[in-house]
């Protein structure tokens, strides 16, 4: 069996669903951006040489919908490489790289494009027609349970306060636009050019482009007494407010996933490899404690313990439930996030998995460190770890 090594990826900035840079911009178009710009930095790579694209999405439907991954691949590469759409929700754009490096170490494919897109501008979260089965939902409730009442359970269940999930929201904003500052995010991002038609003040129809290159989550006016000063968003009398949530966002990324065989004959310099990924499942109603479960799992099959992790990017999908796998998993909170995490940054559903293993692997390299641990929870009950090793 050959290994699987990471030669190159790319994302873009994340913007602001419905009012970032990329509200208007369809999530194919800003797959295919970042598909042609890995290409351009793999001269010796021929689109022919890529047997598939696996595109992580955590709702295909509508601009999302129709195979989207096909479509992709047929137009970011040629009608005759073709796409796949993969949907394990957040954990799309991590599942997305852990398919493509089992199927080349499985000698099923030599080069694969692997990574994820969500529009969260164009389709919403829960989609824009949801049905959940009466018999189901009659009996087990949980299974369709808003994603914010699950963050409230996991505050309840695990006794995390309202004051300890502001704190961690505004570190989580401070370390992001320190990051920003400090250009530690420029490496991995793919420069985006938007066109938009718009009416001027006369409703005459204008057209402008710009540059999206930065990340536009991250509140520099943000403070614990602006954080203290929020409503409840999803129960009354409840702990989690949008603020100590992840915010709502629009981006893609993706990464070239090659033989051993294929990186030689191309005379390519990996920059990393996937040395393992696990997935769990927990109880609905408790969703984000999934990490909790997969961690152990994704360690034993590395044949590795904690203490070998150098860098661990945890997605917060919200305050209560970081804080509560931090403490569940004993984490050392030195090592978590070290640039911000999905509270400043946003959380682009099926994109944030290979978002996250291309900041890991930047990070690792910057600071001359080994290994690095990506892991989130998942809508529906599920936790996904994944060890990447910089090389």
């Amino acid at each position: 069996m050959q290994d699987a090594f990471i030669v190159a990826g790319f994302r873009t900035a994340v913007t602001k669903a419905k009012k970032g840079g990329f509200r208007f911009t369809r999530p194919d178009d800003l797959a295919i951006d970042v598909i042609k710009g890995l290409l351009a930095s793999l001269p010796a790579l021929n689109p022919n040489q890529i047997d598939d694209v696996i595109v992580g999405n955590a709702v295909p439907e509508a601009e999302q919908g129709l195979q989207v991954g096909r479509i992709i691949a047929a137009r970011a590469l040629g009608i005759e490489v073709p796409g796949i759409t993969i949907n394990r929700y957040c954990a799309s754009g991590l599942e997305s790289i852990a398919i493509a490096t089992a199927k080349i170490r499985a000698g099923l494919a030599s080069c694969i494009v692997a990574g994820g897109v969500e529009s969260m501008s164009m389709v919403p979260a829960a989609g824009w027609k949801t049905a959940p089965a009466y018999s189901i939902s009659s009996e087990e409730p949980d299974y369709y349970l808003n994603m914010g009442l699950t963050a409230e359970a996991v505050a309840k269940e695990y006794a995390i306060s309202r004051e300890d999930q502001d704190q961690f929201s505004l570190q989580s904003h401070q370390k992001a636009l320190s990051a920003i500052g400090h250009g530690h995010f420029k490496k991995g991002i793919l420069p985006i050019t938007v066109e938009e038609i718009y009416l001027d003040e006369k409703q005459k129809r204008q057209k402008r482009s710009f540059v999206v290159d930065t990340d536009e989550g991250p509140r520099e006016d943000t403070s614990l007494e602006a954080l203290s000063k929020l409503k409840p968003a999803f129960a009354v009398n409840g702990v989690i407010t949008a603020g100590n949530s992840s915010q709502t966002s629009d981006g893609a990324a993706f990464v070239v996933v090659m033989s051993e065989s294929m990186v030689n004959e191309l005379g390519l310099t990996p920059i990393g490899r996937l040395v393992s990924c696990a997935v769990a499942g927990v109880h609905p109603r408790i969703m984000g404690i999934g990490p909790v479960v997969a961690i152990p799992k994704a360690l034993q099959q590395a044949g590795m313990n904690m203490s070998q992790i150098d860098l661990i990017e945890l997605n917060e999908a919200f305050a209560a439930q970081a804080l509560a796998v931090i403490r569940e998993a004993e984490l050392d909170s030195s090592k978590i996030n070290i640039n911000g995490g999905a509270i400043a940054l946003g959380h682009p559903l099926g994109c944030t998995g290979c978002k996250l293993t291309i900041q890991n692997l930047n990070d690792l390299q910057r600071l001359n460190k080994k290994y690095g641990m990506i892991t989130a929870c998942v809508g529906g009950g599920q936790g996904i770890a994944g060890i990447i090793e910089r090389l």
